[in-house]
C-alpha cells in the first residue's frame, strides 16, 4: 500500500486540506455534548430560557459549520481518490504494455484486467476513506474519551477497560480475513478467465453442443468464489456486533455507576447525559473503524497484486545503443495505384552487406524448467529473400519468427538484423523495421482505413489504397457502400476470416517494413487469392525480406528459400527441389499434401 502512495503526490493539497476540514467537523462534534450539558445544568434546571436559546443557536451554527466542513472534505477526497485511480491505471497499463509476451502469459489476461479495474477500484475507495474517515474516527474516539475523562475520571475507567477488548476483536478479524481477501481476488481472476473463454469461444461451444458442460464449469468457478466470499463475509460480519456488544456493555456499566454517583451528588444530570453522548460517539466511531478495517484489509490485498505487476521488470531490456543512421525513408505520396513499383515497400536498407536476419546457435524455451521450443538454431536470411518456414504443429516455426522482433528473448545464442544484435536496437527502431501479421488477425473498432493506418497514423489515402491492393483487399473493400470508411465492429466480427487476414496484411504493408513476417497469415485464404497475394508482394516489394510461416507446401513451395522445422531443430534449408532430394521430413510433408505431379513441379 505504501509503495503506491507515490501516486498521491500530485494530490498533496487534497490530502492535507480534506482531513483538516474533517478534523474541524470532529472538533465541533465533540463540543456538542458539553454544550448540551451546559444547557441542561444552566438553562433547563435553572429555567433560563434566554440561555437555552443562546446556546441552542450556537449548536445550530456549529452544526452548519460542521456540515460545510464535511462537504469540503468530501470534495477533496473525491478529487484525490479519482485522480489517484486514473494515474495508477495509466501507469499499470503503460507498464503492462512494456512487458514481454512471457510475463504477460505468466499473469494471464483476465488477471491483468482484474488488477487494473477491480483492484484499483478497491484502492480508490481506500484513499477516499483515508481522507474522509481515518483522521476523524480515531480523533472522535480519543477526543470523546478525553472529554469523558474531564467530566468524570473514575467513570472513564470503564471506557479504558473496554479498549483492550476492542483491540483483541480487531486483531482476530484482521488476521482471519486478510488471507481470505487475497484468495477471493484469485478466485475472481479464475471466474474472469472462464467467462472470457466462454464469450470469445461461444461459436465453438455451440458448435460442439458444450453449453451444459461450460455452464457447469462456470457454476463451479462461481461457487468457489461464493464460498470464499461467504466465509470472509461471515468473519467480517462479526466486527460490528462484537463492537456494539462491548460498547453497549460499557454504556450499561456507565449508567449504573453514573446513577450511583448522581445519587451521591458527585455528578450532575447534564454531565451524565453528556457522558452517554460521548459513549455513543465512541460507539459510532468504532463502527466506522470496523468498516475501515474491512476496507483497508481488502485494499492491502489489492495493493499487493498491483505492486506485483509494477515490480515485474520486463525481460526485454532496451539498451538504446544503436541509431539507424543509414535508414532510407521512401516517401510514397505520389504512388500510382495502377502501377506500383518495388520502391514502395523498401523503407529500410541498412548494412546491406550483412544478412538481413541471422540466427547464431539460438535456443529458446517458454519455461526455464520446460522443454526447449528451439534448439541450437543457426541460419542466415539475405535481403530481399522470400523465405518459407514449414513443419508440423509445435516444431518451433512461430517461436522462430517471434524472436526476431523481440517478442521473446533467446535463452542462448544471438540474433542479428543487418549485422547488429537485436538486443542493441532501440525497440522503436527494431519495430519500425519489422511488420508481423500473426496467426489470429485482430482488428480494432473504427473504420477500415483507420485499421490499415494502425501502424502508420500519417499514412496518406494513396498509401492505404496501395497496401490494400497488394494485400488483395481492395476488391471486397470497394464492394461495401462505405468503402474505406466502412465501420469495423469489435474484433472485426462483421468480416470473414479471409477478409480480416487481408486487412491485417494491408496494415503490415502500409508501414513499409524492411522485414515482413506472415505467421500463417493466409491460412483462411483460398488458393487463388493466396497466389495473387504472393505474386503482388513479390512484384511490388522485391527488396523486402519476407518470412512466410505455413503448414501448406503450396504456400512456401516457390519461396527463394525454405526452412524445414522438426521438433525445435532445423531439418533442412534450401529450395523446393533441393529439399525434395535431401530432406526426408520435407519429402514426407510434400507426399502427404501433394500429388506426385505437383511435388516435382
Amino acid at each position: 500500500m505504501f509503495k503506491i502512495a507515490i501516486f498521491l503526490k500530485p494530490y498533496r493539497k487534497e490530502c492535507i486540506v480534506g482531513p483538516a476540514f474533517k478534523l474541524l467537523e470532529a472538533i465541533l462534534e465533540l463540543l456538542m455534548p458539553t454544550i448540551m450539558a451546559l444547557i441542561i445544568n444552566n438553562g433547563v434546571i435553572k429555567r433560563d430560557v434566554d440561555y437555552v436559546i443562546k446556546m441552542g443557536g450556537l449548536m445550530v451554527l456549529m452544526a452548519i459549520l460542521g456540515f460545510g466542513s464535511s462537504v469540503v472534505c468530501q470534495y477533496y477526497a473525491a478529487r484525490a481518490s479519482q485522480g489517484f485511480g486514473t494515474t495508477l491505471r495509466n501507469k499499470i497499463f503503460e507498464h503492462i504494455s512494456s512487458l514481454s509476451y512471457a510475463q504477460i502469459d505468466k499473469f494471464g489476461t483476465p488477471s491483468l484486467i482484474n488488477r487494473i479495474t477491480n483492484d484499483v477500484n478497491q484502492l480508490q475507495l481506500a484513499i477516499a476513506m483515508l481522507i474522509r474517515l481515518v483522521i476523524r474516527a480515531p480523533f472522535i474516539c480519543i477526543g470523546a474519551v478525553i472529554m469523558a475523562m474531564i467530566l468524570d475520571f473514575k467513570l472513564s475507567l470503564i471506557l479504558i477497560a473496554a479498549t483492550p477488548v476492542f483491540g483483541i476483536i480487531l486483531y482476530f478479524i484482521i488476521s482471519r480475513s486478510s488471507p481470505l481477501y487475497r484468495k477471493s481476488q484469485q478466485y475472481l481472476d479464475k471466474i474472469a478467465l472462464v467467462l472470457r473463454e466462454n464469450l470469445s469461444g461461444v461459436r465453438v461451444i455451440r458448435a460442439f453442443a458444450k453449453n451444459s458442460s461450460e455452464k457447469q464449469r462456470f457454476n463451479q468457478s462461481n461457487d468457489d468464489l461464493t464460498d470464499i466470499v461467504t466465509n470472509v463475509s461471515k468473519i467480517s460480519a462479526l466486527l460490528n456486533p462484537l463492537t456494539s456488544l462491548v460498547m453497549n456493555g460499557a454504556i450499561i456499566a456507565v449508567l449504573w455507576y453514573g446513577g450511583l454517583r448522581i445519587n451521591a451528588g458527585r455528578l450532575s444530570q447534564g454531565e451524565i447525559i453528556a457522558y452517554v453522548n460521548y459513549i455513543t460517539q465512541i460507539l459510532l466511531a468504532l463502527v466506522v473503524v470496523s468498516n475501515l478495517v474491512i476496507i483497508f484489509t481488502r485494499a492491502f490485498a489489492s495493493a499487493g497484486r498491483v505492486n506485483e505487476v509494477l515490480e515485474t521488470q520486463s525481460s526485454i531490456v532496451e539498451k538504446n545503443t544503436v541509431k539507424d543512421s543509414n535508414t532510407k525513408n521512401i516517401n510514397i505520396k505520389n504512388i500510382n495505384i495502377k502501377n506500383i513499383n518495388t520502391e514502395n515497400c523498401n523503407t529500410f536498407i541498412t548494412n546491406k552487406d550483412n544478412p538481413a536476419i541471422k540466427f547464431d546457435k539460438v535456443s529458446f524455451g517458454y519455461s526455464v524448467t520446460g522443454d526447449m521450443a528451439l534448439r541450437d538454431v543457426s541460419v542466415e536470411i539475405n535481403h530481399g529473400e522470400t523465405v518459407g518456414l514449414i513443419g508440423s504443429t509445435g516444431t518451433g516455426k512461430s517461436t522462430f519468427v517471434n524472436l526476431i522482433p523481440r517478442f521473446y528473448d533467446a535463452v542462448t545464442g544471438e540474433i542479428y538484423i543487418d549485422g547488429i544484435n537485436v538486443k542493441k536496437y532501440p525497440l522503436s527502431v527494431l519495430k519500425s523495421k519489422i511488420s508481423v501479421v500473426p496467426q489470429k488477425s485482430i482488428l480494432f473498432t473504427g473504420t477500415i482505413a483507420e485499421n490499415i493506418r494502425w501502424g502508420k497514423q500519417d499514412a496518406t489515402d494513396e498509401e492505404v489504397m496501395a497496401a490494400a491492393k497488394i494485400a488483395q483487399a481492395e476488391e471486397f473493400i470497394l464492394s461495401f457502400s462505405g468503402g474505406y470508411s466502412t465501420k469495423v465492429s469489435r474484433g472485426g466480427a462483421n468480416f470473414s476470416g479471409g477478409q480480416k487476414q487481408r486487412l491485417a496484411i494491408a496494415r503490415a504493408l502500409v508501414v513499409q517494413p524492411e522485414i515482413l513476417i506472415l505467421d500463417d497469415a493466409s491460412c483462411a485464404l483460398d488458393f487463388a487469392t493466396e497466389a495473387a497475394l504472393k505474386k503482388a508482394i513479390k512484384q511490388n516489394c522485391s527488396n523486402m525480406t519476407v518470412l512466410i510461416v505455413s503448414q501448406r507446401v503450396s504456400t512456401v513451395k516457390h519461396a527463394d528459400k525454405i526452412i524445414v522445422f522438426g521438433d525445435g531443430y532445423i531439418e533442412g534449408i534450401g529450395t523446393h527441389d533441393e529439399l525434395m532430394e535431401n530432406c526426408k521430413v520435407y519429402n514426407e510433408i510434400c507426399i502427404s499434401q501433394l500429388s506426385n505431379g505437383e511435388a516435382v513441379v
